[in-house]
């Protein structure tokens, strides 16, 4: 398709909306935290991951108890679109910096969590908000949105503007700064070894893990800017009320929604379009300090039912100390499932919330993730087991021309871009943004979005189109047919055996990959930066 042709199609998806928008349309954006695609009922696949963890050996399951059961979701995906194919980085820092800034590594220079391109003067890795200023957050309020950020952080906060927050950053406890909680992983010194305790009983680790505070129960909250905080970043709980009410029963995704919410009714009240954006540690392995010695990877979630209709909630019930805990039966199980069967129940809460301020009409939902599954997918440059991630848009404000499952191509890469051309901000040509906006695909009668999607893993390439895929171990797979685990597409090991058609694909896809190989070339940021940048503008009032 020709540029002309693109930029018509876009406008009339624009105009379209804007018609149709008494005002601004709000926008939630639900990222949650390694999950694949795999792993939502929707999606159709007949293997999942075992509580204790899927790997490259086996452990997955074919066992239906292990299924998430996602209704709510399920009706967000048949009433509004899903992506059959979108793809992240592989592990959950480059995918967040492209979901922030719109670019890949070769651009922000995070090729990896413990990969990352130092900074202009060689200190430090690249902040994301100065390798890539017109972020996400700085799009939304040039657009003349609010502006909110919940849940996992993994980078410094402080350069990308946000309104307000509400953070589980689940930071180490190095230091002695994080008071709030005993569920905490720490460092001491032994003997001169650096060893890791269990800060709630007082035990070193015999398991495997990693210094954390926790996110899920007996949080470790942060909050920015909240108006009835003292300091810009306060550690909650910080004040009579909260500090009475917290303890073991504090569920950390509850908190993040509940500071949501309250910034939802005070932006709806001023009558100013919000932009939330939701990071939500839901997905996330992390350690059960409720049941120390269990080494379950998924803790368990607040019990929940759904009658067909609605959820109720089961209120937890935890009591106990020091590692002994009594759960008397309102946490469920250990398992990704739940986590996943609770945001679906996080997502109920929205659109109830929605309907309550009367704005679900006028709202664009977006939920996706950033890589995939822990143990199976998460940091793999497998095939796509690393990549491919959900991704759902329900949006009744867009009049969208598509509906149920949409088998095209998307990159996380392409929300930014997406969220530019619905606030109404031009980016400017000079400024490399490496995503495609799906507005038109979502508004027109545009058949494809994209021709290829890239992912990377540290300086391993990842590539595919609709027929072939290259994987980061230079495995080639024909994927013009999708497997029912979603996965085990056939590799192509002669390519005299596979159509012209595949050939032709795989020749323009090698065409591609230099551009962003930039690893071993190019791994910091110029001494120089990137030089001025040209503003975002405004397309619209």
């Amino acid at each position: 398709m020709n540029k002309l042709k693109k930029v018509t199609l876009l406008v009339c998806g624009l105009a379209t909306f804007f018609a149709n928008a008494q005002k601004k349309p709000n926008i939630i954006l639900l990222y949650a935290d390694d999950i694949s695609a795999r792993e939502l009922p929707f999606y159709g696949s007949d293997t999942w991951s075992l509580p204790k963890g899927g790997n490259l050996k086996g452990g997955d399951t074919k066992d239906v108890k292990y299924r998430a059961k996602t209704p709510v979701l399920d009706a967000l995906a048949e009433k509004g679109v899903y992506i059959k194919t979108t793809w992240a980085a592989t592990v959950c820092g480059p995918s967040r910096a492209m979901m922030m800034t719109g670019r890949y590594a070769h651009l922000h220079k995070w090729w990896h969590n413990s990969d990352k391109g130092k900074a202009p003067n060689g200190k430090g890795s690249w902040d994301l908000y100065k390798s890539s200023p017109h972020s996400i957050s700085m799009i939304a309020k040039k657009g003349g949105y609010a502006t909110y950020w919940a849940g996992k952080t993994q980078m410094n906060i402080k350069g990308f503007e946000f309104d307000e927050g509400c953070f589980t950053p689940g930071e180490g406890s190095y230091n002695k700064a994080i008071h709030t909680t005993d569920f905490r992983l720490e460092t001491r010194k032994e003997s001169g070894k650096k060893k890791i305790f269990n800060a709630d009983t007082g035990e070193q680790l015999t398991q495997k893990s990693y210094v954390q505070s926790g996110w899920y129960w007996k949080p470790h909250v942060q909050l920015m800017n909240n108006p009835n905080a003292k300091n810009y970043l306060e550690w909650w709980p910080n004040d009579q009320k909260s500090k009475k009410e917290f303890g073991l029963n504090t569920f950390g995704p509850d908190v993040e929604l509940k500071y949501v919410f309250d910034y939802m009714e005070r932006k709806e009240k001023e009558d100013k379009p919000f932009f939330i954006y939701h990071t939500s540690h839901l997905g996330h392995d992390a350690f059960d300090f409720l049941h120390p010695k269990s080494g379950n990877k998924w803790p368990g979630t607040p019990k929940i039912h759904w009658d067909g209709k609605k959820y109720t909630r089961t209120e937890p019930n935890i009591t106990g100390d020091h590692g002994v805990y009594n759960t008397h039966g309102t946490i469920t199980e250990d398992g990704i499932h739940n986590h996943v069967n609770y945001l679906d129940y996080q997502v109920s809460l929205y659109m109830e919330k929605l309907k309550e301020l009367g704005i679900e009409d006028n709202t664009i939902f977006i939920f996706c993730a950033d890589n995939g599954t822990s143990g199976y997918g998460k940091s793999s440059p497998v095939s796509q087991r690393g990549t491919h991630v959900p991704m759902l848009i329900y949006a009744p404000v867009l009049k969208m021309t598509k509906q149920g499952e949409q088998d095209v191509l998307v990159n996380i890469s392409d929300v930014l871009p997406t969220i530019a051309d619905i606030v109404g901000v031009k980016i400017p040509k000079s400024y490399e943004i490496n995503g495609e906006s799906l507005l038109p695909f979502l508004t027109t009668k545009k058949e494809k979005h994209r021709e290829w999607i890239y992912g990377y893993h540290k300086g391993t390439q990842i590539i595919r189109g609709n027929l072939v895929m290259k994987d980061g171990n230079n495995v080639w797979c024909d994927v013009s047919k999708t497997p029912s685990d979603l996965i085990s597409f056939p590799k192509i090991k002669d390519w005299s055996k596979v159509t012209a058609a595949h050939r032709k694909q795989r020749d323009e896809l090698l065409q591609i990959i230099p551009r962003y190989n930039l690893h071993e070339s190019q791994h910091d940021a110029p001494k120089n930066g990137y030089g001025k940048v040209a503003p975002l503008t405004r397309t619209s009032n």
